[in-house]
């Protein structure tokens, strides 16, 4: 089985890029989602989480409330929630590979995680695809995500990439970079491309098992 990684920063269109890679046949996992469900109530990563941040970082159902807990943690203490975060996020995602690995000996995992690189995650994986875009395109497709304008959206989105590594570091250390600056269209010809790769990767890497 291949166990891919894809990143890259934040609005450069990582989750076109593997619902693309799902449509092809690889199993995708997003870890943002995970992260999700293991905050959720009764997970022993909610109770660490509200243990440290407290609970007024709760709604009135007792769940997390993301924006005020991103508005906690992205105030200097980014660090301390994904050390509490992290960790289990990669086991979780361990987890699901292996259990792929069981069921299907010669599939494609894909991971999508904005953090990979940052969470020391990267060495699980055989290949990792980086996702890339302009600094303007990023700001324009975070904007439109918030349904604010763009003077708006600038200051949250510096504050939430200060926490990631920058888009040109990422790319250095990937096996494959995809630039999703321009028209989907564009993009699909590039993963088709890689996705080819990933094919022939897998086979090889069967081959010599």
């Amino acid at each position: 089985m291949l166990r891919v990684g894809l990143t890259g920063g934040i609005a450069c269109g990582k989750t076109a890029v593997a619902e693309m890679l799902r449509a092809r046949g690889a199993h995708i996992l997003f870890a943002d989602k995970l992260a999700h469900e293991l905050m959720a109530p009764g997970e022993p990563v909610y109770a660490s989480v509200v243990e440290h941040f407290g609970r007024d970082i709760l709604n009135l159902d007792g769940s997390i409330s993301r924006p005020k807990l991103a508005e906690k943690a992205f105030a200097g203490r980014i660090k301390e929630l994904n050390e509490l975060v992290h960790p289990a996020v990669l086991e979780a995602e361990d987890r699901w590979m292996d259990e792929i690995a069981r069921r299907e000996p010669h599939a494609i995992t894909v991971c999508e995680a904005a953090l990979l690189y940052e969470a020391g995650g990267a060495g699980r994986f055989d290949r990792i695809i980086v996702v890339t875009c302009p600094a303007a395109r990023k700001l324009e497709r975070f904007a439109q995500r918030l349904g604010i304008g763009p003077e708006q959206a600038h200051d949250d989105l510096e504050r939430r990439m200060s926490a990631q590594w920058p888009d040109e570091e990422k790319a250095a250390r990937a096996d494959y970079v995809i630039d999703n600056s321009g028209m989907l269209t564009a993009t699909a010809i590039q993963v088709e491309q890689v996705w080819q790769q990933l094919l022939t990767t897998e086979q090889l890497k069967s081959e010599h098992l």
